[in-house]
């Protein structure tokens, strides 16, 4: 009897294999068969993935990159938030959306996962089927059960070639709430490593997952490191103002301390009315920013028990600011963390959480005083995007350590590296104490930062994706 091919040793059932082999045989006569071949497609991608597209900037900005180079672009995803203006602009960038299910609440959670991935696979490929003929589809990874099996089979129908840009593994995030050795982790693991060696082309965005999907799933990829979109950059003074105004009709932290009549003022700034220039507050708070998806990759009450230190160094008399924290994002622990920060009683803190629109999202991080990271990669093969951003507005970050954040974060030149909410509490102190002068460790990471003069993402992708699709079909 000959050997069992190489892709045996990846079916967790080796029993089912001659009945599976005998089905995507089948699967593949039909899907051949119905090929087009005709001429058709060329300068068309579509840019897809099976989340929310308003809170996937890596898929938009491959969508602009695309569309910058004359190409016609189908963005599919989830339409729950609003996508960046820039595309929304786009002539060459059309928006298709996929509904969201939800409801699929009968039974057992196990046959509810099943069947969701079954209704799913459906809706998706009938979207991906009702699209213009495209050239390529560039889909992102994780979610990819079961977006990668249905491209994968979109692609053959239209004849198109498959990138799949490779932002983690779906497995290692499923594993945080199942653990790594349940049956749904390794059917999720076993299904990544087999479809994912289906693809033409892949991008990762680092060089340690680079080298792991070769040694562990046999995919070559190509690093495309996540770069800042050119909108995110330092805030001008009178921006900053309009923007801290904006947010104070709605949260109580960017209200002004004190009313002054002759001047219009923010928590932090203030436009005198004759004049009209605009100033710094004296005696203003620091502001501390954080993004978050607020899911188990990020844990807050690290965050939170800094803060509660922060607030002793002050009751002790060290010379630190006021500070605002403010934490964005959407999620599903976004109300558990909402109900423990009720429950701290600052003097010298506030914390607010709100959701920002796409444009005042840039503008708040190139007007922040530091950022804080505290994203742990489920594989530790990923970054923390929202650390590229900050660094495209020169914000210095502390970020938590975990595997590969080397890549991105150099300990004492761009930012500071904690392990616990200690470790994060006395760097707070480090870099606030005598706020805001401007001689400290504060003021040199953010100098660091704007003569780094790091890549944009439109000179990294022109370098790296374009020669993929060729610079002309």
């Amino acid at each position: 009897m000959a050997a069992p091919g190489p892709w045996l040793g990846l079916w967790p059932w080796p029993g089912l294999w001659p009945a599976v082999t005998g089905a995507v045989l089948g699967l593949l006569f039909l899907l051949l068969w119905r090929r087009r071949r005709r001429a058709g497609g060329a300068g068309r991608v579509c840019v897809a993935v099976l989340g929310d597209l308003g809170r996937s900037p890596r898929m938009q900005y491959h969508a602009l990159a695309l569309a910058r180079h004359g190409r016609e672009v189908a963005l599919l995803g989830y339409l729950q938030n609003r996508p960046h203006r820039d595309v929304l602009r786009s002539e060459n960038i059309r928006l298709v959306p996929v509904a969201e299910l939800r409801g699929l609440r009968v039974g057992p959670k196990l046959f509810q996962y099943v069947l969701k991935v079954l209704v799913q696979s459906v809706q998706l490929l009938y979207t991906l089927l009702r699209i213009e003929q495209p050239s390529y589809i560039l889909l992102q990874n994780p979610p990819g059960l079961p977006s990668i099996a249905v491209a994968w089979v979109a692609g053959l129908f239209w004849g198109s070639k498959l990138i799949i840009d490779w932002h983690n593994y779906g497995y290692t995030i499923m594993s945080l709430s199942h653990g790594r050795n349940h049956p749904l982790v390794l059917i999720a693991k076993w299904y990544e490593k087999l479809f994912g060696r289906l693809s033409d082309y892949n991008l990762c965005v680092t060089d340690a997952m680079k080298k792991d999907l070769w040694v562990n799933f046999k995919i070559k990829a190509v690093t495309l490191y996540d770069k800042p979109a050119s909108y995110f950059k330092e805030t001008p003074l009178d921006l900053q103002h309009n923007l801290y105004m904006k947010l104070a009709k709605d949260y109580e932290p960017f209200k002004p301390r004190a009313v002054n009549p002759s001047a219009e003022g923010s928590a932090f700034t203030e436009r005198d009315g004759k004049s009209g220039n605009v100033v710094k507050t004296r005696g203003r708070p620091a502001l501390l920013i954080s993004s978050t998806s607020w899911t188990e990759d990020e844990d807050f009450s690290v965050l939170l028990r800094a803060l509660e230190d922060y607030e002793r160094f002050i009751k002790e008399g060290a010379k630190l600011p006021a500070l605002v924290c403010v934490i964005t994002g959407k999620g599903p622990l976004k109300d558990y963390y909402n109900g423990l920060i009720q429950k701290l009683h600052f003097k010298h803190i506030q914390i607010c959480t709100p959701w920002l629109e796409a444009e005042d999202y840039p503008l708040l991080l190139g007007s922040a005083d530091l950022g804080v990271c505290l994203h742990q990669s489920s594989s530790g093969l990923d970054l923390p995007m929202k650390v590229v951003d900050m660094f495209g507005c020169c914000l210095p970050v502390c970020a938590i350590h975990f595997e590969c954040l080397h890549e991105l974060v150099k300990h004492n030149e761009n930012g500071l590296i904690f392990r616990d909410s200690k470790e994060l509490a006395e760097q707070l102190k480090m870099l606030f104490l005598e706020f805001p002068n401007l001689e400290g460790k504060l003021h040199s990471f953010r100098e660091n930062l704007r003569v780094s003069r790091q890549l944009r993402w439109d000179e990294s992708w022109d370098q790296i994706v374009l020669p993929l699709l060729g610079n002309k079909e």
